[in-house]
């Protein structure tokens, strides 16, 4: 987080009346005590920036802003102040007291928003002292032209998922752009991808996570060696050089493992992904959960998209069959494919999740919320496996501040 340049990050901007509650709610997203918070209005007078994350967004500014009801001479300098704001904001709250609804100040932030193409996300605050019907959300939504409504408690703490949600879907393009690969790579560095032909195999051609990765490499001019995994070993020791890293498909990991030197990175790409698409931190956390599975228990095995199943699929097949092996005993495993995501999410006992490489990063991020708040621990494909074939801390050698986590937990 603290590494993340300022200009890289999601500049988020919160809009409101006085004592809407704006600052409570920048405490309800960190889940800290941030921001003063004071019943007294007009505590924030000028706009103040905050360099950090929202989980699992990321590295964000968020920009608390003076009330837009300020009174005097002064408010209106204020008031002038905190509209500057918007040529910086990627994003806008505008944060709405329940109890009061919508006016003149609410209006005039939405037209001035419109007029920047700032997308902006209307927070009906103090739900917990009324409550905000799903027709008023839409009806407002509508009435304004924001992206999303959502009813919010910052006092309680509810509606907050529902709201990072929105954030993730709705955020511009240009925010989540970033390498798979390319940030742990120098020019010159070689990358040995491991990319088995097996049945899961397309004729002819290489599956999508393998053609961006090689894209990857090679936009960041490093050297890509494809081999399968009964070449590896033959293809390191023919370089004159040890390679950087090696990337590998999970499913040949012990393979991969037993053949890469130990003194040179090894993942796979679907740890990867997990970094790329969504929140790889998170992923590992939740694989500690694979161990308190118990027989009988119920898992979640998910995909973001329809591929046609072959004989060994690794969704259907293989992750239950060395789940299964891991507990000693059976689980009860429900699958969900393509756009569909279950809403009985807290039945389960685990997520598993694909790399997710048919969808977007924002998809993948409103799902890891999703599942969060309904308090199950998720995990993608490749984590799991490498947790599963005891080499977690060995795939995680790029790294080192998510094996320090490992090595915390145990």
């Amino acid at each position: 987080m603290f590494e993340t340049p300022r200009g890289n990050r999601l500049h988020i901007a919160l809009f409101g009346r006085r004592n809407a509650g704006k600052s409570s709610l920048i405490n309800a997203l960190t889940n800290q005590s941030l921001a003063i918070v004071s019943a007294v209005a007009g505590t924030t007078t000028d706009p103040v920036y905050k360099s950090m994350e929202i989980l699992p967004i990321g590295p964000v500014v968020v920009i608390d802003t003076a009330g837009l009801d300020d009174v005097g001479e002064l408010g209106e300098l204020r008031i002038a102040k905190s509209l500057e704001v918007l040529r910086k904001t990627d994003l806008v709250l505008l944060v709405v007291d329940a109890a009061v609804g919508i006016g003149d100040p609410e209006k005039t932030l939405a037209l001035k928003c419109a007029e920047q193409k700032i997308p902006f996300i209307l927070a009906f605050n103090k739900s917990d002292l009324r409550e905000v019907a799903e027709d008023l959300l839409e009806s407002a939504r509508r009435a304004l032209g924001a992206v999303a409504a959502v009813a919010v408690s910052a006092q309680e703490r509810r509606g907050i998922g529902e709201l990072k949600i929105a954030m993730v879907r709705h955020a511009p393009a240009h925010w989540d752009t970033q390498t798979i690969v390319g940030d742990l790579l120098q020019p010159g560095d070689i990358a040995v991808l491991v990319v088995p032909i097996d049945l899961a195999a397309p004729a002819g051609r290489l599956i999508l996570p393998q053609v961006q990765m090689i894209r990857d490499i090679l936009d960041h001019d490093a050297l890509a060696y494809t081999v399968k995994e009964r070449e590896l070993k033959e293809c390191i020791a023919s370089l004159n050089r040890k390679p950087r890293i090696v990337i590998t498909d999970s499913q040949v990991f012990l393979k991969a493992d037993a053949d890469t030197p130990p003194d040179v990175l090894l993942t796979s790409f679907s740890i990867l992904f997990a970094r790329y698409k969504g929140d790889l931190e998170t992923m590992v956390r939740g694989a500690k959960a694979i161990d308190r599975l118990k027989p009988g228990d119920k898992v979640l095995i998910s995909e973001s998209c329809t591929h046609h199943r072959v004989e060994d699929d690794i969704g259907t097949v293989k992750i239950p069959r060395w789940l299964r092996q891991h507990v000693g005993g059976e689980l009860v495993v429900d699958h969900s494919s393509g756009l569909t995501f279950p809403q009985n999410l807290s039945e389960y006992k685990l997520v598993l999740h694909c790399g997710a490489c048919m969808t977007n990063r924002r998809e993948m991020l409103a799902r890891i919320v999703q599942v969060q708040q309904a308090g199950v621990p998720i995990v993608n494909y490749g984590v799991a496996i490498a947790a599963l074939m005891g080499i977690l801390h060995r795939a995680l050698s790029p790294f080192p501040l998510l094996q320090e986590i490992l090595d915390e937990d145990e």
